[in-house]
Parts: C-alpha cells; structure tokens; sequence
C-alpha cells in the first residue's frame, strides 16, 4: 500500500510540473530523483516515474524572477550534475532517458504552458548549468557502464556529441580521457554505423576546442592505432556510400594527426606501411596483398583521400624509422610519376583542375622525400625528369594552369606553380651538397638552363613582379652557387652570361627590401651567387670589374645598412684577391665626393659604438688594457676551456665586422688614404693595430684561464707578464700617435686661423685707403684752396720726378693740358 501512495504521489508530481520545472523546487525534484533510483533496485515498478520526472528535466527550467538563474545557479549545476550519476542505475530505459533529457538541452523550443507567474529560463542557461556541474566529464565515465549495450552506447555518445560543442565540456572530457576510451570502441560491431560516426565527430570537437597534442598523446597508444587501422580500413574496403567516403577520409585526417606524433606506434602497428602502398599503389603497379580488390575511383572523397595519403607521406617522411619503408614501397617512381607535362584528360581520369592539383602536391611531397631517398632518386633519374619537365615550364606549350589549389597559388594561366616547386625538390637534394647529385646535374648542362630559366622569370618580374617570381629567381640563383661553389670548371661556364643576368639583382633598390614580396631573399641569394660563383674564377672576376661591380657594392656599403655591411664587406675582401680591385676601390667616390676609406673608417666607428667600446670624444683608445674589447666581452667571465674550442675573443671576429674593415684596408694600403679628416686617422691608427690587440686580447685570455687552473711557474709568471706588457705598451703608444695627430691637428687649424686674421686684416686695410683716397677728393671738388694746395703737390711731385741731366736736344713735354678746366 505504501509502495501504491508514492506511486501515486510521484505521477501527481509528473502531472503537476508537466511543463516545466521551477527552479525553485529542482532541488527537490533531484531529490525525489534519488530516492527513486534506489527503490528501482527492490521494485521496477518506480523505473517509469523515474524517466518521466527525467524527462522533466529537459523541459525548460521556469523562473519568477530574472536574477534566479543566478541565484540558483549553484544548485541547478549540482542538480544537472546528478543527472549524470543516475547513469549508475542499471536500467536501459533509465538510461537512455537520461541521454534524451541531455539533448534536450539543445532543444530551442519554447515549453507550450508556464505556471502562473513564471518565465522560462535563457535558451544557453541548461548548457552552461552543465559545463559548470561537469556532466561531460560524468558521462565519458558512464562509458564503462554500457560497453557492452550498443543501444545504450549510442545515446551516451549523442548525448557527448552534443556536449563536444562547448570548450568548457571538451576540456572535462579530455579529464576523463575521452579520445582514448571513444577510440577503442570504434572497432566495436554496430550494423548502423552510428558509432564511428559519432564517436568520431566527437574526437574532431576534442581536437578543434581542446589542445591537439593532448588529444594525439591519448590516441597514440598501440590499441588505439590498431583500432584506427581496422575501421579505416573497413571502410575503404566496404564503404561504397558517398557517406562512408567522407567518414574514411575524416578518419585518416585524425591518422594523419596521430602520425605527426613521433611517439606513435604507426610502423608497429603496420598502418604506416598500409598508407603508403594505398598512396603509391595506382601509380607503380605493382600488386600488394594489402590493396588486392581495392579500386579507386575518380569521385571527389577518392580525390580527397589520393591528396590526403601524398600528405601522410610527407608526414611519415619526418620519422626516420619510416625511411625504410618509404624505399622500400616505391615512393620515389610513384612521385616521379607526376613530374611531366599536363596531358589532355581522358573520359575516366581525373579532370585538368584534379590533375594539377595532385601532380603539385606531388612534387611539393617529393621536395620532403627526395633528401632521404637519395640512392633512389638518381636510379630514377630524376634529375633528367626535372630539368625536361622545367623546360616543358618556360616552352611554348599552350597548356594554362588552373591556379585552384593552395600549391596553385599564382600559377593561373600560367606554368609558373609547376616550376616553383620542381626547382623546390631540386634545392632540396643539392643543398645536401652530394658529389654525385651535383655532378649529375652539371653533366646535364643544369647551368646554362638554370640560366635560362632565370632570364625567363626576370623578363617575367618586369611584366609584373610577385613572390612567387621572387622565390623562383632566389631558388635558381641558390641552385647555381651550390653547383659552382668550389669548382673552376662550372665557374667558368657561369661567367659571361651568368653576371650579365647577375648584375640587376645586384642593381635592386635597397628600398624593395622591406616590401614583404621577397625580395630580401633574392638580394642576398644573389649576394651569395655572386660570391660563389664569380670569385675565384678570373674570366669571371674581370668581367665583373668591367661592368662596374665594385661600384655597385660600395654605393651599396655607403647605404650602412647592419645587415648588408658584413656580406658585401667579405665579398670586396675576397675580391681583393684580384690585383685589378684595389684600383677601382680607390676610384670610388660616394656623395660628396667620399672616398673607399673614408666609408670604412666611419663603419668601423659605427660598429665600435654599437659594440660599446670605450673612446674618448676625440675617438683615443681609453682602456690600454682591453683597447678594442666590447662591453660584452668585458662582462664575460672567466671560464676555462678545451684548446680546440676557441675562446670569445677569436669568436668575436666573426660576429662584427671590423676584421673585414682591417682585411681591405691591409689590401689597400694604410698610407697615402685619401680624404681623411685628422679624426679618421685617429680611428685609422687602431685599425692598422687591430691584429696586435687581437693577439693581446687572446693572451689575456690565456693568463686569467691559466690563473683559473693553476699558478704558472716563475719564468712563465714572468713570461705572461711581459706580453702582457707589451700589448699596453702598444695601446700606450698608439695613444701616443693620436695625440700627436690631434695636436697636428690643432697646429694647422692655428696656422689657418692666423692666414684667415691676416687675409681680414689686408681687406680692412685696403678698405681704409679706398676710404681716405674718397675723402681726399671730396676735399678737391669742395674747396678751392685744397685744389690748388694738391695741384702743386702734384707738379712738385712731377718735377721730382724728373731726370736732374738735361740732354742738349731733347723736346720738352709738358704736364699740363691747356684750357683743361677739371678739377680731376
């Protein structure tokens, strides 16, 4: 009877709240709930009343007031939480109610009927109740409970599926390692096909809104890897729905993700081996066991699933436990097989667009194999199929690239996608800087196409200049100085046509630079050509002089540019070589008339300033000690070390640019510089030492190690000392030279300054005798007097003049001029 009455009571409950639950009273209700699933387990009569007040709780919640979903948020959330562990309940129906009222939380609709003076909560309010009580993370749990109940399994997993939208319930999932436990299941027998679907829609919501690697590492597990196998490959044997093709390809994205993770057990497991065979299997021939019966055919999830296996690939192809494989399942022929020209499509093959977008891919994944698989790349011969496949590229060939794919990008209308990524798979195998690779190429006369093909793409850039062009021109151009780098021979192939396509590079505005397209990459590629394929070859060096090259180099210097200045200064150093350069470097003359040594005085005092060595503002050595030692060098302590690792003081060389300054101008000369200031040939008298400070500073370095690990012995104590001396006395002398210089200096600025006081003391005298000569003939215009006063001043002065021996015949000229009436 007892048992009739809640009954009862319970069905008046249902019948009271048939609309929706107040938020007030779902405590209770939870309650009530609990109660319920205990006497289930004496009385199965309360398992319908149990899902019916289950089913309650997916019906909007009601409030009365709009700040009760915040006031009662914490014991909504605890509520909800409880709907989670009712899952304990050993009943289907129960179960599945439970599932239903979760994805009824998804459900928008608005309930039919409110209780009198009430409101329905916000559409997001049962979701974020859930997030906030974890029932996620109680469901992944409750996966244990219905393992073997497909029925049951399926509603959890929708339910999760739902739940899998939200960050928040992902990262609750992931606690309870949801990725593993839903990828072991995916192997499980399921006639529908619903449990690969939905489990594997809520492993795709785990990686995008949780961390990807966390989500890899749980799936990476051999079961797991297993299980992943066995499904793919159940449905590329027996999917032949549009459907299960996507569901095939969407799990072999998720193998793909799982193979990036270097941890994975895909060798072991034997998916490796099975995903390469099905990526090269249409293209080599050869029958495997592993694809007897398998057909592909040309439908778009087949042409996803082709692009998708060229990926893993190249994924595989990081793991150096996966090479063995790859020579051993005929990737090379299989990639190699697309590196010809565009055919005509048949009637069943791929269209034009899905043939290019696979042979570009092909080539791209190429780039990543052919350095591990070098044996196999020159049995192929795959240099000869690269360079006729790039002269297909720049021929007259009427065929026009669909531009569609993102290996396309810029290649519409044109061949230039095809070229940019067979010149990446060539500058992939010849930066291994191989004998053979590199002998091969030459012997097929790579140079002079690489030549050609860059004459092509230049002509190209002035019709319009893009990255792509860029980066094509910067891969040849690394292309020919691997080649020529060290080989007279290929040097002296490169010479005259080699810098006559050179030279615009060279010339480039140092304001593209910084445009973003690439041409900062194409300068020093061409910096880097330049270096070394022209210097060391003769023909090639004179040729360049010819064209002003050096000029060019040096207007470039004069630009100060840090990341310029060290190149262009190594390449002058190593040009320098050739007696003809130290001439046209003296020729130089930059704005205002500023000479070679000038530019190298004034980089060497920029680079001491940035280095922070101490000067004083006259530019005189300071420290005699450490005279050419860089705040950073000073701050460096002692730490002993092996003689063959080199000390700071030798690694400072080559991170600054003075050592460079100091080789040009020991090529130069030190004497006779000209257009120095006196403070030029004060920095001048530490550059023409800097080697002797070198060896200072090394010694130094030697003493205080030595000291660190020992105590010398008196005559090498007395030794140390001396040269320890002798690199101050050098500072002390130097410093001794720069005083002397400015105070040359001041004496000649004296002297000018004396030859300038005088030259105005002349000006003003001249002044006061112009003045004085005016004011004596104002006297005589205005005072009659003072006229007739200078007139017989005047013939005094004339008759004084004359000679005192009269000759007996000679005539008589007088100085006056009759009737003249001027007083002048």
């Amino acid at each position: 009877d007892l048992e009739k009455e809640q009954l009862k009571t319970l069905k008046k409950v249902v019948r009271r709240f048939e609309n929706g639950l107040p938020l007030k009273d779902l405590a209770q209700i939870i309650e009530i709930l609990n109660l319920c699933a205990e006497k289930i387990n004496e009385q199965e009569a309360f398992t319908e009343p149990l899902c019916e007040l289950i089913k309650l709780c997916g019906l909007p919640f009601q409030k009365k007031k709009l700040s009760d979903e915040v006031s009662y948020s914490v014991a909504v959330s605890k509520s909800i939480a409880q709907l989670g562990y009712l899952m304990r309940v050993p009943s289907s129906q129960v179960r599945i109610q439970i599932c239903k009222c979760v994805v009824s939380f998804y459900n928008t609709e608005l309930p039919r009927k409110l209780l009198s003076g009430y409101q329905p909560t916000s559409a997001n309010y049962k979701i974020q109740m859930a997030e906030l009580g974890g029932l996620a993370e109680t469901l992944v749990l409750s996966l244990a409970l219905v393992e073997n109940r497909l029925t049951e399994k399926l509603w959890v997993l929708k339910a999760l599926q739902h739940l899998s939208s939200s960050g928040v319930n992902c990262r609750l999932m992931m606690k309870a390692r949801a990725a593993s436990r839903l990828c072991l299941y995916l192997n499980d027998v399921d006639p529908s096909g619903q449990l690969v679907f939905r489990s594997s829609e809520i492993l795709w919501n785990l990686l995008e809104n949780t961390s990807k690697e966390e989500v890899v590492n749980q799936i990476s597990s051999l079961e797991c890897v297993h299980a992943l196998k066995e499904v793919f490959v159940d449905h590329l044997m027996r999917g032949f729905r549009h459907y299960d093709r996507q569901l095939r390809n969407d799990l072999l994205v998720i193998a793909t993700l799982v193979a990036e993770n270097p941890a994975a057990p895909m060798i072991e497991s034997g998916f490796a081996k099975l995903l390469i065979v099905l990526a090269t299997f249409t293209e080599v021939k050869i029958p495997s066991p592993l694809v007897k019966g398998l057909k592909l055919t040309y439908s778009y999830e087949d042409f996803e699933l082709k692009k998708l296996l060229f990926n893993v690939i190249g994924v595989l192809s990081k793991d150096p436990r996966a090479i063995q494989l790859l020579r051993e399942n005929d990737v090379m022929p299989a990639l190699l097989y697309y590196v010809k020209p565009n055919q005509k499509p048949g009637f069943h093959d791929w269209s034009a667009a899905q043939y290019e977008e696979l042979q570009l891919h092909a080539i791209a994944i190429l780039a990543s194999v052919a350095p591990l698989l070098v044996d196999k790349y020159l049995s192929c011969q795959a240099n000869t199929l690269l360079l006729v496949f790039l002269e297909w590229c720049i021929g007259q060939d009427p065929f026009l690239g669909q531009g569609n794919s993102f290996h396309g990008t810029g290649g519409r209308g044109n061949k230039l996608a095809q070229m940019r990524y067979s010149l990446r798979v060539l500058r992939s195998v010849v930066s291994l800087y191989d004998d053979a690779v590199n002998l091969n190429l030459f012997d097929q006369g790579a140079i002079s196409q690489l030549l050609d093909i860059l004459k092509y793409s230049a002509n190209k850039s002035k019709e319009k200049e893009d990255a792509i062009l860029l980066e094509i021109q910067a891969d040849i151009l690394f292309l020919l100085s691997a080649l020529c780098e060290n080989d007279l021979h290929r040097k002296e192939l490169f010479s005259y046509e080699g810098v006559d396509i050179l030279m615009p590079f060279v010339q480039m505005d140092p304001k593209k630079l910084y445009s973003g397209l690439g041409h900062n990459c194409l300068f020093f590629s061409a910096l880097d050509c330049l270096w070394s394929c022209v210097i060391g070859c003769n023909i090639a060096e004179d040729y360049f002089l010819e064209k002003q090259g050096i000029f060019l180099l040096l207007d470039l210097l004069a630009l100060k540019q840090r990341n310029l200045c060290n190149i262009i200064l190594g390449i002058l150093v190593e040009f320098c070589g050739n007696p003809k350069t130290t001439s046209h470097i003296s020729i130089w003359r930059g704005e205002k008339e500023q000479t070679a040594a000038k530019l190298l005085v004034e980089l060497w005092r920029q680079e001491e300033l940035e280095l922070g060595v101490k000067r004083d503002r006259c530019g005189r050595i300071v420290d005699m000690k450490k005279p050419i030692a860089s705040r950073f060098q000073k701050q460096q302590e002692v730490i002993p070390m092996p003689a063959n690792c080199p000390s700071f003081a030798i690694v400072e060389i080559s991170e600054n640019i003075r050592a460079k300054i100091y080789s040009l101008l020991c090529k130069l000369g030190f004497e006779n510089l000209p257009g120095l200031s006196a403070k030029d040939f004060v920095t001048l008298a530490i550059i023409q030492r800097y080697i002797d400070f070198k060896v200072g500073e090394v010694w130094n370095e030697l003493c205080a190690e030595l000291k660190e690990e020992f105590r010398p012995v008196t005559s090498d104590e007395e030794a140390l000392k001396v040269i320890s001396e002798v690199s101050e006395d050098t500072g002390r002398m130097v410093a001794a030279l720069q005083t002397e210089l400015l105070g040359s200096q001041h004496n000649q600025e004296i002297q000018e300054e004396e030859k300038t006081y005088t030259k105005i003391q002349a000006v003003h005298k001249q002044r006061e005798m112009a003045n004085k000569s005016w004011e004596n003939f104002l006297t005589r215009t205005s005072n009659y007097e003072a006229l007739k006063k200078a007139k017989r001043l005047q013939e005094k002065s004339i008759e004084a003049s004359r000679s005192k021996s009269k000759s007996q015949n000679g005539a008589f000229h007088s100085t006056d001029i009759k009737g003249l009436t001027t007083t002048v």
